[in-house]
């Protein structure tokens, strides 16, 4: 079976392993370097001099970053390889990958997609990925129980996280809008119980309303213990839910910097992201 279909696949996966993040950016004269090393029982995820390639392209070119117990989010532009290194992480094809992705200890690289989900990492895709032909209490119960982790997660439990997918539950993926499927997404992704979770652009094309309530179940969910890495273009989003900002341009990690600098300096946000200041309500 294609992996690109399989339903244990590509929403979970992670690892551990390196300890550098170098932060790093400049404004005017001024130039900060701020060291952040983490013990290694601190490291859920540890990438290291990751590059990856769509054919000839060379798309990710020496990624290294760690998480610990605190949400990271990537935040960038369009065509700067956050979805590679989303698809690289979880072992989804094209991207060619070399370098080392490490989830607690264990090498990720030349994995199969269901194998590293199995490892307790979950992936919500950009653009949900769901089967149109299948209700929404179809897509839950065809994961449920796939891997059993220290948040045991069931339909029940995703349909009280998310009561208007409990209205919806027998209405197929292609009749939900936007902020109903990207809950589904969501939800399918928890039954694999991960323990980290990998979302791509989760507040895309969603009313700021819907994006309102979906931070509130991100904070509730880091609340009960569940590592986030965030790829966002909306800053508000990703500086409402993460303190640590990783600035990808052109396929590296150019900045590490905190969601209060980013968010208090438009300098450095025209700068990196080429967007006008984000303003939080």
């Amino acid at each position: 079976m294609d992996e690109l279909v399989r339903p244990d696949l590509a929403w979970c996966a992670f690892d551990d392993h390196a300890a550098l993040v170098h932060h790093r950016h400049t404004l005017g004269d001024t130039e900060s370097d701020v060291h952040v090393v983490l013990d290694q029982d601190q490291r859920d995820l540890a990438v290291e001099d990751l590059h990856a390639y769509h054919g000839p392209a060379h798309v990710l070119q020496g990624v290294s970053f760690e998480i610990g117990d605190e949400p990271v989010a990537i935040v960038g532009r369009n065509g700067m390889g956050k979805t590679t290194l989303c698809a690289a992480i979880m072992g989804i094809k094209p991207p060619r990958a070399t370098g080392s992705i490490r989830v607690r200890g264990s090498e990720l690289l030349g994995k199969a997609s269901y194998r590293i989900a199995r490892l307790g990492v979950g992936y919500v895709p950009q653009g949900r990925r769901l089967f149109p032909s299948l209700s929404v209490d179809e897509h839950l119960r065809m994961v449920e129980g796939r891997r059993n982790g220290a948040r045991r997660w069931t339909p029940a439990r995703v349909y009280e996280l998310f009561p208007r997918l409990a209205e919806r539950k027998r209405n197929g993926g292609a009749q939900l809008s936007g902020g109903e499927q990207q809950m589904l997404a969501i939800g399918r992704a928890l039954l694999t119980n991960p323990d980290l979770l990998i979302m791509d652009e989760p507040s895309e094309g969603l009313a700021p309303a819907v994006i309102e309530s979906l931070i509130a179940t991100f904070r509730k969910l880091e609340e009960e213990g569940l590592r986030i890495l965030l790829i966002e273009q909306n800053l508000a989003v990703a500086t409402s839910l993460a303190e640590r900002q990783l600035i990808m341009i052109a396929g590296e990690i150019a900045a590490e910097t905190t969601a209060a600098e980013l968010a208090a300096d438009p300098e450095l946000q025209r700068r990196y992201l080429g967007v006008e200041p984000v303003e939080h309500t």
